[in-house]
């Protein structure tokens, strides 16, 4: 079968295929979203009657709405503020590195049309890509969605805290901007998966930047490598060039009191404080000073 032939035969089944879909479902009570998964998974199950291991292009679709976005152009800056972010986030999300790049912008608001550079070097020119399988864009993707998702709904995020910078990042933006964002991912297996960040999300993420105190009550060992008339001593605990050092505040009257010297060894008993958010990330941390502690005397075997 030539190749004109095969494509012709490719819209008449994928044709047959939607018409049946329509008789079935009807389409009065669907979502555009869901007649556009069936319509996809009338098209994959016609190629695949061809070729079983058939897989669709995957695309990310970005529609951005909002007082300024109705022009269906995407301006100079937003895109570096918005889908280095973005990409960040799905990079972070698959667990390894994904390159997207933009193949084009449409109306309806701004709608920013992307793809996984990987899948785009693959592709051959035809509505396939070969054996479907999950690509580090997809499953970084969907996890991805999932967490804008629950920052609508404003449910519990902390299983997605490593992928907080750069969502807090993307809400940033699109808070100054003034946009929302909606995202649609067509996967090769001709699923589809939708997600939102509204004024709703946006606000919920600005809250769990709020924090609280966590203290600790530790002791720091060491030996004295700096020290400051504002009240900071820094103690290293070793040493070895990688040894922890720790920037212990202490206020200046009981720092003179000590007549501590460079080199100095020292056992000081100090609060940890921890200031962690919502999403349970560590966002500043400091040692202070509350006394000196008794000094350990070395271990030894000897009766």
């Amino acid at each position: 079968m030539s190749e004109s032939s095969w494509r012709h035969r490719m819209r008449e089944m994928h044709a047959e295929d939607t018409e049946r879909l329509l008789d079935d479902l009807g389409t009065d009570d669907r979502s555009d979203l869901e007649i556009e998964a069936d319509h996809r998974a009338g098209r994959l199950a016609a190629l695949r009657e061809i070729d079983p291991s058939a897989g669709l292009r995957e695309e990310l679709r970005l529609r951005l709405t909002g007082p300024e976005a109705d022009a269906g152009a995407l301006r100079f800056q937003w895109g570096d503020a918005l889908l280095d972010p973005l990409e960040k986030a799905v990079s972070k999300a698959a667990g390894t590195p994904v390159e997207l790049e933009v193949t084009g912008i449409s109306q309806g608001s701004t709608v920013v049309h992307a793809r996984p550079v990987d899948a785009a070097h693959s592709e051959s020119g035809s509505d396939t890509l070969g054996p479907v399988v999950a690509s580090a864009a997809d499953q970084g993707v969907r996890r991805f969605a999932r967490l804008l998702t629950a920052l609508e709904g404003q449910r519990d995020v902390r299983e997605w805290a490593g992928l907080f910078d750069s969502v807090e990042a993307l809400a940033r933006s699109l808070d100054r901007f003034r946009l929302d964002l909606g995202v649609t991912w067509y996967a090769a297996d001709g699923g589809i998966r939708q997600a939102d960040l509204t004024r709703r999300g946006i606000e919920y993420a600005k809250r769990l930047q709020e924090t609280r105190d966590e203290d600790q009550e530790i002791v720091i060992s060491g030996y004295v490598t700096e020290l400051r008339g504002s009240g900071m001593v820094k103690v290293k605990s070793g040493q070895a060039h990688n040894a922890p050092a720790y920037e212990v505040r202490i206020d200046p009257e009981p720092l003179m009191a000590m007549r501590l010297s460079l080199g100095d060894n020292v056992h000081l008993r100090v609060c940890f404080r921890r200031k962690l958010d919502a999403v349970g990330r560590t966002r500043t941390s400091e040692y202070h000073y509350l006394g000196t502690a008794a000094e350990e005397l070395p271990f030894t075997t000897e009766q």
